[in-house]
């Protein structure tokens, strides 16, 4: 089954090399290009690719709009932020509006292909380290999160979820099933009303779960 990707940046030459790296990818098909935000969500509505890849400073409509727009529009449809470092409140508020993940630009062409699928599988990219500097940079402006109403194993797969522990080593590390890991992921989606797993990192950095 093929994976098919749009890729939404205002810089024609970095669309081009996308687009390029893509379709020589095995698997994985481009079905299309957006210079904006605007362009981003009507192709995503016209053609509703299983990932998108989105830059964040766009005219028109930037890339956190298009992604609101996309993510509340068509759940299905995977976004992976592609942006600096230096746009960290952006890729925060991408994040809170349903991105399953972000890479920076400097990202090695192998490392990005491997996001797409890791993201088109249904899985989040997160690289805990940015993740944590991150979001650490912005809950602070957040006010005091409300108990939440989890259970205590539940409690700590969220905790290593949020240090960016995959399904296999969450169950390796806390000795559960594949199986029941996915059960709990999928209660803690449910219970903090979150849309990805991405979110649920940034719920247990607002609770104070991870120092």
């Amino acid at each position: 089954m093929t994976t098919r990707v749009l890729v939404a940046d205002d810089e024609a030459l970095v669309r081009g090399s996308f687009r390029l790296l893509v379709d020589s990818a095995p698997g994985l098909s481009a079905v299309g290009e957006a210079a904006t935000g605007e362009e981003a969500v009507a192709i995503s509505r016209r053609e509703r690719p299983d990932v998108v890849l989105m830059d964040v400073r766009m005219p028109v409509m930037n890339g956190i709009e298009a992604t609101r727009h996309i993510c509340a529009a068509h759940p299905e449809v995977r976004v992976l932020i592609v942006t600096t470092f230096d746009l960290d409140e952006y890729v925060y508020g991408a994040l809170r509006a349903g991105a399953a993940g972000f890479l920076l630009k400097d990202t090695p062409p192998p490392d990005l292909l491997k996001a797409i699928q890791v993201i088109a599988g249904g899985d989040a990219l997160l690289a805990p380290t940015v993740t944590q500097r991150l979001i650490e940079r912005y809950v602070a402006h957040v006010p005091p999160p409300k108990k939440l109403e989890i259970t205590e194993r539940e409690r700590e797969v969220l905790v290593l979820i949020a240090r960016g522990l995959s399904n296999h080593e969450i169950g390796a590390a806390l000795h559960l099933s594949l199986g029941t890991v996915k059960t709990h992921v999928g209660r803690l989606l449910t219970k903090l009303d979150a849309r990805t797993r991405v979110h649920l990192v940034i719920v247990a950095y607002e609770a104070g779960l991870v120092p």
